[in-house]
């Protein structure tokens, strides 16, 4: 993010729950009915955010956190202290991303509660889980080569395997409930209307409860950061930014003063301002990226362009999906063309 964009957001940005957060292993209540579950995860986003609404005699639990030993503690002490008793009445997955639903499995399996997820989502899910080996697939190697990878960064993917999705995502159930856009799910008496956007998942579901002004909105919105909107190697001519900005117009439809209850970060308000900013943020990204493509390059050149930080092992793989994204809109809008030389995609501007 710019820092006029990143100043502008800020401002108009509330945090009602500025310095205050869940306990570890403990619960918060942050609006009628529902409470907050902050769990830790590995790498540079530090947590997850999960929520539980009231459902009768139980609660519906919204995400998951991954299958590690630090979130499986934190669960198990989140029912033995408050909820002690309270059983969970239905799983609902926002997106397949393993910090959302990582142990959603678990959860249906040790609750006996249904699992509920869009389609797109839970198929997704199921075949990253089906495709999962210890050989990388020559197929994800031509891909990484023709992004501009060089030797020693495909060796040291290689050397992950193909299976780490298995590490951190407990086995899904075989049937599911479907969720679907426009879709009403009465929770403890209360209207929660499924909103889907895409972009950075195919089919991701937002949790709207607009008579309490309550958006459960996952990764679809974040306060602080821009998600991750990335082309993979699942869909290698897709293009997930072109969605990205479809569903930020569709999410502008929704009242303005709603409490969005994010993924990532602290509860805010200001949905508006969050949704400009983060359309305004990938607009920048792809004018100057325009500019650089004044000259032929890869996805990886296209990093000093994209990011305002050295990208590492760690994250070459997500950096390279989101460069990838930006070269195929500016494509779709008819700025810029590809052509491949021996392995490799060049990108140039018209």
């Amino acid at each position: 993010m710019s820092a006029a964009a990143g100043r502008g957001t800020r401002a108009a940005l509330a945090y009602p729950f500025a310095g205050a957060e869940p306990p570890v292993g403990g619960t918060m209540r942050v609006a009628p009915g529902v409470r907050w579950v902050r769990l830790k995860i590995p790498g540079p986003l530090r947590h997850v955010n999960c929520w539980l609404i009231d459902d009768g005699d139980g609660v519906a639990l919204v995400d998951t956190g991954m299958d590690t030993p630090d979130a499986r503690a934190a669960w198990d002490s989140v029912f033995r202290g408050n909820l002690a008793g309270v059983r969970v009445t239905r799983m609902i997955g926002t997106h397949f991303h393993p910090d959302h639903i990582g142990l959603a499995g678990w959860m249906c399996a040790h609750q006996n509660a249904p699992l509920l997820m869009t389609r797109g989502e839970w198929l997704y899910a199921r075949m990253l889980i089906a495709d999962a080996c210890d050989t990388v697939p020559d197929e994800a190697v031509a891909f990484w080569r023709a992004a501009g990878w060089d030797d020693e960064q495909v060796a040291a993917m290689q050397a992950c395997g193909w299976a780490g999705l298995r590490r951190i995502v407990t086995p899904l159930p075989l049937g599911f409930t479907r969720l679907i856009d426009g879709q009403r799910l009465a929770i403890g008496g209360r209207d929660w209307r499924v909103v889907t956007g895409s972009g950075h998942s195919p089919e991701h579901a937002c949790l709207l409860d607009e008579a309490n002004g309550v958006l459960i909105a996952g990764d679809q919105v974040l306060p602080r950061i821009s998600p991750n909107v990335s082309i993979t190697i699942s869909e290698p001519h897709a293009d997930p930014l072109g969605e990205w900005f479809a569903s930020i117009d569709k999410l502008r439809a929704l009242p303005a003063d709603l409490l969005v209850l994010p993924g990532h970060g602290d509860p805010f308000t200001g949905l508006h301002a969050r949704l400009d900013a983060m359309a305004d943020e990938h607009r920048e990204r792809l004018n100057a990226l325009e500019l650089f493509l004044a000259e032929p390059r890869r996805a990886v050149d296209a990093f000093a362009v994209l990011f305002r930080r050295t990208i590492g092992q760690d994250m070459l793989g997500m950096a390279t999906g989101e460069a990838l994204a930006h070269l195929r809109r500016l494509e779709r809008e008819g700025r810029a063309f590809e052509e491949m030389r021996d392995g490799v995609r060049w990108w140039r501007a018209t």
